[in-house]
């Protein structure tokens, strides 16, 4: 793909697994997409817990979470690119150390100082923990959608920091007007 071509921009948008990508990483994700440029596209997977919560991940780097209830929050695996690096997708957006800006609300921050905010005040209280990202090269995206590999839905926040991870596909495809048990494993050309 000529990168002169870039023309779609899914920053702040969610990609919804097709059921043919069999991928296993991607299979039934719902990533919300951080960055997109001529360069490539990050995102992370939001609806894919692991066996680790917030207290527990504050621990391995040395901080105790003073706010309890925030410590029962689960960390995420947020796709297979650099798993020993942590990532906190959070609102509101905030001044860190090292922050994407997603949109005028929500920042995606991979230094430390935010998870020992979260540890010391609670804040920024919304907030989505993420073991890894998910990662395409220049062209890698859009080649995936082309494949249809992949549906697209502007993002929002209340998916992201208010539903409990299972409702979050289901909310995401409801934008599109559309469950999940309707989505056929071939794509239909007509």
């Amino acid at each position: 793909m000529d990168n002169a071509n870039f023309t779609v921009n899914l920053t702040d948008h969610f990609l919804i697994a097709m059921p043919a990508l069999q991928d296993p990483y991607f299979a039934h994700t719902l990533v919300y997409i951080c960055e997109h440029n001529e360069n490539g596209a990050l995102g992370i997977i939001v609806n894919r817990p692991i066996d680790l919560n917030l207290t527990d991940l504050l621990a391995k780097i040395d901080l105790k979470l003073e706010q309890g209830e925030l410590g029962r929050l689960p960390v995420y695996f947020g796709g297979p690119v650099q798993l020993d690096r942590g990532l906190v997708l959070h609102r509101p957006h905030g001044g860190w150390q090292s922050t994407l800006t997603v949109n005028e609300e929500i920042g995606l921050t991979s230094s430390r100082d935010v998870l020992a905010a979260v540890a010391a005040t609670g804040q920024p209280a919304e907030i989505l923990v993420t073991l890894g990202y998910s990662g395409w090269g220049a062209g890698q995206l859009e080649n995936e959608l082309a494949q249809n590999s992949w549906l697209t839905v502007p993002a929002t926040a209340a998916i992201l920091f208010d539903l409990p991870p299972e409702e979050r596909l289901p909310a995401a495809m409801q934008h599109l007007g559309i469950n999940f048990t309707q989505l056929s494993d071939v794509a239909g050309h007509a």
